[in-house]
């Protein structure tokens, strides 16, 4: 019975695929993520004209977030901000400039504060944090990690014009500066200036470009 499902599922694909091109698929997948684009904007505490993402995503804490124009991103964006965790509160803050672009399956998470500033190209699978789970000591390690309060050393900051390369980590109380460039899978656990060619875990400058 599953063989003849099978047979009779490829069957109509196949008829079907003779009335609709790739090109058609494409451009109903845009209309869809288009309402879907105007649904989630509402849940921002601010966003700007021309916003645009691809379903889905995955959003906690979207009243803390703000986003400016011409924001683009690919499906499976993880957006966060805890403003509570294990009984603490926090004051968190996303703020997201003018034309950014975000690739695939990225997570940034805020409970103290993360700028992103204009022009930024992010690629996929980019980790942007300004927290960790408990503190480097032995009271922390006598509980369970996700029993451990979330801690924050600092804000991150990203500057304008940057471009954040595949795979990248970019840790608590970082400063990147105006047209950095991070190479792919980089973990950044301090900051750099601007003009800088960023790579290697843990990241280094390799290059300031004049």
């Amino acid at each position: 019975m599953k063989r003849i499902c099978i047979a009779l599922a490829d069957h109509v694909a196949s008829f079907c695929s003779l009335f609709f091109s790739y090109s058609f698929l494409k451009y109903s997948k845009y209309f869809r993520n288009r309402i879907y684009s105007f649904m989630v904007k509402r849940n921002f505490k601010n966003c700007g004209k021309n916003f645009y993402i691809e379903s889905p995503i995955y959003l906690h804490g979207a009243q803390n977030i703000q986003i400016g124009d011409d924001f683009f991103c690919f499906e499976r964006l993880r957006l966060e901000t805890f403003e509570t965790h294990n009984q603490f509160t926090f004051n968190p803050k996303i703020t997201i400039g003018n034309n950014v672009s975000i690739n695939y399956d990225c997570h940034i998470g805020c409970i103290n504060s993360i700028t992103i500033g204009n022009n930024v190209l992010i690629a996929s699978k980019v980790f942007i944090t300004d927290h960790f789970h408990g503190l480097p000591n032995l009271e922390s390690l006598t509980l369970p990690p996700n029993k451990r309060g979330l801690v924050s050393k600092g804000p991150v900051v990203i500057a304008d014009n940057v471009w954040i390369g595949e795979g990248v980590t970019i840790m608590p109380n970082v400063t990147i500066g105006k047209n950095a460039i991070i190479g792919a899978n980089a973990v950044v656990t301090k900051s750099f200036p601007e003009n800088a060619v960023i790579a290697g875990n843990p990241a280094k400058c390799i290059k300031i470009i004049q």
